[in-house]
């Protein structure tokens, strides 16, 4: 499998609040054929471009994709950039700024879930994309599928937003505000405190409670096995994750909302042209399934081609990182039938 991590500079972008970054670097992984349609992989709020990955150190997604999988890499080739604002190696607050060489901290430049998508579409451009077979992604990467079907409703054959809604609701601003205050006010401590809170919203009550039970923890000072846990995931992110990133993408999902400025949802989603397979998990807290699936029947409303499934799963919100087995063969089906009229027309 042809696998390779690369860098894309992108001189002189402008955001959406008119600020320019003189210089954007953007780190991606790519694998499968280079000249196979190409599938773009939009990653989560700790997430990063090492989607598929290595047989050595797998990527966040290697049960979905990769040779045979779900998504095969024999016969399609996968790009995932780190986002915009990202700690992985893309320009975000731990980068160097130009003009006052250190790094940029708190004062990087608000972003927009939209910034994200049009950094990555120059991007591409750049690299010689001129179409992709599918965009997916789920979480905040599902908030940036959506927002490619409106930006550039020609440039994809299929959409796969998984785990969002057409807006983050005030529920989850609010917890994304709890998180920053945290960071804020704890510093490294606070980002530990914003994961556990965090965790606590991607997962279910009914997984927490059947896997813990009320168990006693083994580690001292804690005395349950669920504080053990958390408090072990708080600090894991520590150590690889940049806390003014955290904040700077919290921010950016806190403007996801595919109404803004298109004179709201109901308007906005007649500029879908690209077919949409929307996949939602019960349990879901931030994001569930039901507020996925009427936006979905909005869009068959207005005369567009879209499907909902929705996914059984105790993972609630994480569902979407787990249990292939449920919901893999839903991408894998619909990609078949595009491949296959793909070539139809092509014959």
């Amino acid at each position: 499998m042809s696998y390779q991590t690369e860098t894309v500079q992108i001189p002189n972008f402008t955001l959406e609040s008119g600020e320019v970054l003189e210089e954007v670097e953007l780190v991606y992984e790519r694998c499968g054929p280079p000249d196979a349609p190409a599938i773009l992989v939009c990653h989560a709020l700790t997430g990063n471009h090492v989607t598929v990955g290595s047989d050595e150190q797998p990527g966040w997604w290697r049960g979905l994709i990769q040779k045979g999988g779900y998504i095969d890499t024999n016969q399609y080739q996968v790009i995932t950039f780190n986002v915009l604002g990202g700690c992985n190696g893309s320009t975000g607050a731990a980068t160097i700024h130009p003009e006052k060489g250190e790094p940029y901290g708190e004062d990087f430049p608000i972003l927009t879930v939209r910034d994200l998508v049009e950094v990555q579409f120059v991007a591409l451009k750049i690299l010689g994309f001129k179409r992709l077979k599918a965009v997916v992604g789920g979480s905040l990467g599902g908030m940036q599928v959506l927002e490619w079907g409106l930006m550039y409703p020609t440039f994809m054959d299929l959409l796969i937003p998984i785990a969002v809604t057409p807006t983050l609701s005030d529920y989850g601003i609010a917890f994304n505000h709890i998180a920053k205050e945290s960071i804020q006010h704890g510093g490294t401590k606070g980002l530990s405190i914003a994961r556990m809170i965090g965790m606590i919203t991607y997962r279910s009550d009914l997984l927490f409670n059947n896997r813990f039970d009320r168990r006693k923890s083994v580690s001292e000072g804690e005395p349950y096995e669920v504080v053990s846990y958390l408090s072990y995931q708080g600090d894991k992110l520590t150590d690889r994750f940049d806390a003014n990133s955290y904040m700077t993408l919290l921010d950016a999902m806190n403007t996801h909302d595919i109404g803004r400025g298109r004179g709201g949802i109901e308007e906005a989603i007649k500029g879908y042209e690209a077919p949409m397979i929307g996949i939602g998990f019960t349990r879901d807290l931030i994001y569930p399934p039901d507020a996925l699936g009427g936006f979905i029947s909005s869009i068959q409303q207005h005369g567009g081609n879209a499907q909902f499934y929705e996914v059984e799963s105790d993972f609630g919100h994480d569902g979407f990182l787990v249990e292939f087995e449920k919901w893999g063969l839903i991408v894998k089906s619909k990609l078949a039938e595009l491949y296959t009229i793909a070539h139809q027309k092509q014959a």
